[in-house]
């Protein structure tokens, strides 16, 4: 676990108690560890449950209303129907809140300074948050090779202006803003607590809680059947299950992230730098001509968020080494994502989940 857990029975009584549970002897997180039996304060089944109505708060208003339920008539990406499904989430993340502080109160007896640390909410951590960003950078180093680099989009990302642009569309603030606010608040910052205090290993809580977050997203197969109507359905499924893969692997990476350092607002910037950055190529030469899709067709951000596959601009087609280059720093890139991981994650502030047995 992290450093600085000494001090924790005076601030946050219900974390020091957690914690007790998985330390033998003092303070120090870094004494061996020795699971304790111990009924948990919230049955895993409530946990389960709480986390499957939570997906089902987030998503079923979609289909509510003419204007959030897609249509051949409305696109999902038309401001009227972004402006209603952002206040749809506003709800839904409110009551999901309710319920969280509820049962965290009622079941964990916690106090106020509990819940904010359970929610990721405080103390905040700017180092812990540059160093998650820094982590996020090494593993996006390809692309952001290809896109600074070979694309030369550099000179644009080091003007205020472009960040501006990106964010005074209504796609650009559901992407970057709304989406990553309102899922990091729900998956992680309000269904890990709860699996917390349903005494849920941390392999569970890593591997398990990121499913609902996947399963969140199976519903575009029907967005999809509705806008495209010509579409095999095979190719739909096809497209909903690798959807579901890479948001349940991004899960995987926030969660990680959210019990490492117990800071929401990491992995809410992870989310939308991911999202920003979208899928990564895994073939083909960079610096080809415009036209040609980088990775799987309508599958450039991680919400699904794009009408149209992302291309490169048009030009001249770069020499191959270019595109060698490209494949080494990926593959350094994940090298040093992985070398990284718990390095660039230990925080004073890490929740109590014990993720490496020593």
């Amino acid at each position: 676990m992290g450093r600085g857990t000494t001090g924790l029975g005076d601030r946050f009584s219900v974390l020091a108690k957690l914690y007790q549970r998985y330390l033998k002897g003092g303070n120090s997180v870094r004494s061996n560890l020795v699971p304790v039996p111990q009924a948990p304060a919230l049955a895993p089944s409530t946990a389960a449950a709480l986390s499957i109505l939570f997906t089902l708060l987030y998503v079923v208003p979609f289909y509510l209303s003419s204007l959030t339920r897609p249509s051949p008539q409305l696109h999902r990406d038309a401001p009227p129907s972004i402006r209603a499904r952002v206040r749809a989430v506003t709800v839904s993340s409110l009551a999901c809140l309710a319920i969280t502080v509820y049962v965290l109160r009622q079941h964990g007896h916690a106090s106020l300074w509990d819940i904010l640390k359970l929610l990721g909410w405080w103390p905040i951590s700017l180092i812990d948050t540059a160093r998650t960003m820094l982590l996020m950078s090494i593993l996006f180093a390809g692309p952001l090779f290809e896109a600074g680099i070979v694309e030369g989009e550099i000179k644009h990302w080091i003007h205020p202006s472009h960040l501006l642009d990106s964010l005074s569309s209504w796609v650009g603030y559901r992407n970057y803003v709304a989406g990553p606010v309102s899922e990091e608040l729900i998956w992680r910052g309000m269904i890990i607590p709860l699996h917390i205090l349903a005494n849920f290993s941390g392999k569970q809580i890593i591997f398990l809680t990121p499913l609902y977050f996947g399963i969140a997203h199976v519903h575009h197969l029907y967005d999809f059947r509705v806008t495209n109507p010509t579409v095999p359905l095979a190719l739909g499924i096809a497209r909903s299950l690798f959807q579901f893969a890479y948001t349940s692997l991004f899960g995987f990476i926030a969660s990680f992230i959210f019990v490492r350092t117990g800071n929401i607002f990491s992995v809410i910037l992870a989310h939308s730098f991911c999202n920003w950055m979208g899928l990564p190529r895994f073939w083909g030469r960079v610096g080809v001509e415009a036209g040609v899709p980088i990775g799987p067709p309508d599958a450039r951000g991680k919400d699904d968020t794009d009408a149209v596959p992302k291309t490169v601009p048009s030009g001249e087609s770069k020499g191959i080494a270019w595109t060698v280059a490209y494949y080494i720093i990926l593959v350094g890139g994940a090298y040093g994502f992985y070398r990284g991981l718990f390095p660039l994650t230990e925080s004073a502030y890490a929740l109590p989940v014990v993720l490496v047995e020593k």
